[in-house]
Order: structure tokens, then C-alpha cells, then sequence
């Protein structure tokens, strides 16, 4: 059965941005890239593969869902299809039609959604955020891939909205690169 992994970067106090959805607070460069874009290079952009050296290599993940906040981060810079190389689905009730044809636009349960993708053959699916999709997706998550970095806002847009009890976690992997950011990867135990 093929497995819901929320892979995002967060910062030390659990925020995936700021309260108006920026996150300049999450470096752009350091040690840590080159690790991401060999151990998890379907995670990056497709308009960034290239200048990165990464090919459309699928180590963990075919498919990815994200919810139409997350989604308006790349197409407010004119990014489509942020993820040509997957299968694309964004989650949102307000939008009205898919915003490219290679995105598939879901407009009910993602729920449902997420336990039939997790039916099908296949690698892994990717939870690209937001809070509020990943609140909706709470019990269907099966790992977290959190990248730490070391900064501390206060306030902003959390891991999880609407996070129903305590999801209890089993270390798998930890790495820590110079700069402090950290990635941690852990395994839902249920």
C-alpha cells in the first residue's frame, strides 16, 4: 500500500510560514539543498530541476496533493505545474477549474482522495502543505519528513489546523547540516 508522507520545512516552533503565508525566513541555499535535491529530487520545482542538475528522478514519491494556498505560491510567479514530473492534485473548494492541464483540480473529500491514491500502485504520496490540508489529512498521514530550520517567528501558519489528538512519532532518520538546519524523518506509529 503506498504511503501519505508530509514532507514540508518548518521552523524550530512548528510554522510552515508566516501569518501572511511568506517564508523568507527559510533559507534558500546551504548544505542541506544538495542533500534534498539527490535524496528527495522529485520535490523539486520543474522550473528549477534543470539549473539544480536534477533530473526526473522518483526516489520516494509519484504523486503529490496540496491545497490551493501552497499551489498559489508557484503560480503567482507563473508556475502552472510546479511538479510536471508528478502527479498533480490541488485541493480547494473556491477554485473554479484546474489551472493547467497537467494539475488535477479536487474540489471534495481530499480524504477520499488520498485512500484511493493509496489503493493504486505506486511510490509514495507527497503532502506538500498547507496547514489546512494537512489538518484534513491528519489520520491518513503515515510519515513526516520535517525540514528544521533554525529560526523562531512566534506566529504564523502551523504544520497542522485542525489536528484532532496526539500523533505519536518513531524516529527513522536525522540529519543535522551546517547552518542547523535539520531533517527529520519520522514514522507514524498507529
Amino acid at each position: 500500500m503506498r504511503r501519505l508522507i508530509y514532507f514540508v520545512a518548518c521552523t524550530a516552533d512548528g510554522f510552515i510560514a508566516r501569518e501572511d503565508g511568506s517564508f523568507d525566513v527559510v533559507p534558500m541555499t546551504g548544505e542541506h539543498l544538495p542533500f534534498i535535491a539527490q535524496e528527495y529530487p522529485e520535490t523539486i520545482p520543474g522550473h528549477l530541476s534543470q539549473a539544480l542538475g536534477v533530473h526526473d528522478q522518483h526516489r520516494h514519491f509519484d504523486s503529490v496533493v496540496m491545497g490551493r494556498h501552497t499551489y498559489e505560491v508557484g503560480a503567482a510567479i507563473g508556475v502552472a505545474s510546479p511538479y510536471p514530473h508528478l502527479q498533480q492534485f490541488v485541493i480547494s473548494s473556491t477554485m473554479e477549474q484546474s489551472p493547467h492541464a497537467d494539475v488535477q483540480l479536487v474540489k471534495d473529500d481530499p480524504v477520499a482522495l488520498v485512500r484511493r491514491l493509496k489503493q493504486q500502485s505506486g511510490l509514495g504520496i507527497w503532502l506538500c502543505g498547507g496547514a489546512n490540508l494537512a489538518g484534513a489529512l491528519y489520520d491518513e498521514i503515515d510519515e513526516l519528513v520535517l525540514k528544521v530550520n533554525p529560526v523562531v517567528i512566534g506566529t504564523g501558519i502551523p504544520l497542522f489546523r485542525g489536528a484532532r489528538g496526539p500523533m505519536q512519532l518513531e524516529l527513522t532518520d536525522h540529519r543535522t547540516f551546517v547552518g542547523g538546519v535539520a531533517v527529520h524523518s519520522y514514522r507514524v506509529c498507529r
